[in-house]
């Protein structure tokens, strides 16, 4: 297992990945009774694989995920290229439509959140960020000068460029104040270095302590290796804004499941019924495929493809 962290690791996956990944090859492991990868190949994939779809129930993405794991161990870390993997059972893919909120829906939401909960909202909306792209924002990546936002290593580990609202200028600049107050202290306590991407801490001793690599978004507390007794800031954990925007929704009555990415999907769904083209959503989101975006074009599609129904002709 350390040997596929470490092939992971140096070709630049997230940690979420190298955490996923292990997770399905410890599973596929399990399932063929602790047989060692190299002994297995296409058959035992196969069975696997099949075995998630029927007996476990795992959507398509899920099973998609665990094939990948898979072919990533077989190719970069055993080192045999996987052949034609005929028979195995897929999971259906679902045909299903983003929760969207109207216009009203989203003011409702965010009318029940304050502080910097309000101010990651409102940057999810405004700007079409995913929850960790805008938890991970570090102060270098705002731009107010152009209105932009830069959005480092999002999905797919790619950089992209966003809309910065006019209107969200004001309360972000408070922000990095309040940002700023705690990097003061935490230096002034002999800390304040957060971790760098790609080991360039390395490259730039520095670069850890210097403002513009500091999180927008800071936690409370700081972190401490009780081993070491070094202490640094991570920025705000995940759950807290999920748990924030979950609770707003249900206080402001909307009925809908809504979590911090149908922020997202409702930024998507708005630009197009204003009228801008499928082409700049696709940039301002990030996704790969025109194919990912056009799922937004629903909101074309009112009242059953724009037919007006002849009941309300009666």
């Amino acid at each position: 297992m350390s040997e596929l962290r470490a092939s992971l690791r140096s070709r630049h996956y997230s940690r979420r990945t190298e955490t996923a990944y292990c997770l399905w090859v410890t599973r596929y492991i399990r399932f063929h009774r602790l047989r060692h990868p190299a002994e297995m190949g296409e058959a035992e994939i196969n069975a696997y694989l099949t075995h998630l779809a029927v007996e476990e129930h795992v959507s398509a993405s899920t099973q998609t995920q665990a094939l990948s794991a898979l072919l990533f161990l077989y190719r970069h870390v055993i080192g045999r290229e996987i052949g034609e993997l005929s028979g195995v059972i897929r999971a259906r893919t679902p045909e299903r439509l983003p929760v969207v909120m109207t216009r009203a829906e989203v003011r409702a939401l965010l009318e029940h959140l304050d502080g910097d909960k309000w101010l990651m909202a409102s940057l999810m909306y405004g700007a079409g960020l995913r929850l960790m792209e805008c938890l991970r924002l570090r102060v270098q990546d705002v731009d107010f000068g152009h209105g932009e936002i830069v959005v480092r290593n999002g999905k797919g580990a790619k950089d992209r460029v966003t809309m910065l609202p006019d209107s969200l200028k004001p309360p972000l600049q408070a922000q990095l104040r309040r940002a700023r107050a705690i990097h003061e202290r935490d230096l002034a306590d002999g800390w304040g270095r957060v971790v760098l991407p790609d080991a360039l801490d390395r490259k730039y001793p520095n670069a850890p302590a210097q403002w513009g690599w500091q999180w927008v978004f800071p936690q409370e507390r700081r972190w401490c290796n009780k081993q070491t007794g070094e202490q640094g800031r991570h920025h705000v954990h995940q759950t807290i804004i999920q748990r924030a925007v979950g609770e707003a929704a249900r206080a402001s009555g909307v009925a809908k499941h809504v979590g911090c990415h149908t922020l997202r999907h409702s930024f998507a769904t708005h630009l197009l019924e204003s009228g801008y083209d499928i082409r700049t959503i696709q940039e301002l989101l990030g996704h790969k495929s025109l194919n990912t975006t056009m799922i937004y074009t629903h909101v074309l599609n009112k009242g059953g493809l724009g037919v007006k129904s002849p009941f309300d002709a009666l």
